[in-house]
């Protein structure tokens, strides 16, 4: 019988998706463990709001590691002089909110400390049928990056590797705020705005998507606006 709880790497970044999945990963019986990024992201507030949750949360550990995705631009996020998006966005037509590259080194970087910690879950809280259409956000590339993963670490080539683990990547924005209020997630401590101020601008896709999903599931009191 084992008589310590299964270790799990949570990739954290302060929205509401990913505070929801590490989450469900407590429910689930996981001793988790959170890793937030600083990315030179614009909307830098949600570190903080990311530690908030943490502790909420009561994760057993807590990483913040910097990697600076800002450098090459590219992203409305990482660059100002690229305006965030707050028109909808165009069926079949990523926004100019995607960073490049951004999961691919976030998951592979939880995938190392889930290694060094035995963890056998890399719990992410990416979603398919949002708003954004992100590549690195479907069920297709986490299955490649599944079989990558096995390839590229020890644990994995030995048969014990961390599985991905994406448990809202099919959900709707009103099934996972029904599901953070569930499982009593702080949603008011959650960051979801893109414009980088103090306070969520509300018009924003992201503000309007979560204000939306909030108002239908009978919160309009966490809505920013």
């Amino acid at each position: 019988m084992r008589s310590t709880p299964p270790t799990a790497v949570a990739l954290l970044s302060g929205g509401l998706d990913s505070a929801t999945a590490a989450a469900l990963a407590r429910e689930a019986g996981f001793r988790v463990i959170g890793l937030s990024f600083d990315y030179g992201q614009r909307h830098r507030r949600e570190l903080e709001a990311a530690r908030a949750v943490a502790e909420a949360l009561a994760l057993a550990e807590h990483h913040v590691l910097t990697v600076d995705l800002a450098a090459w631009g590219a992203s409305a996020l990482t660059d100002e002089r690229i305006s965030v998006p707050s028109d909808g966005v165009q069926e079949g037509v990523i926004p100019a909110t995607y960073v490049p590259g951004r999961n691919t080194v976030f998951i592979a970087l939880g995938l190392s400390l889930a290694e060094a910690r035995g963890a056998e879950r890399l719990v992410l809280g990416v979603n398919a049928i949002d708003y954004s259409g992100y590549p690195d956000c479907r069920p297709d590339y986490l299955e490649a990056y599944q079989t990558l993963a096995d390839l590229a670490s020890k644990a994995g080539r030995e048969g014990h590797g961390a599985r991905i683990w994406a448990p809202l990547v099919q959900a709707t924005k009103t099934e996972i705020v029904r599901e953070a209020l569930r499982l009593s997630v702080p949603v008011a401590a959650t960051w979801s705005c893109y414009s980088g101020g103090g306070e969520p601008c509300g018009v924003c896709d992201s503000c309007r998507i979560r204000d939306a999903a909030l108002i239908a599931a009978g919160r309009s009191d966490l809505a920013s606006r």
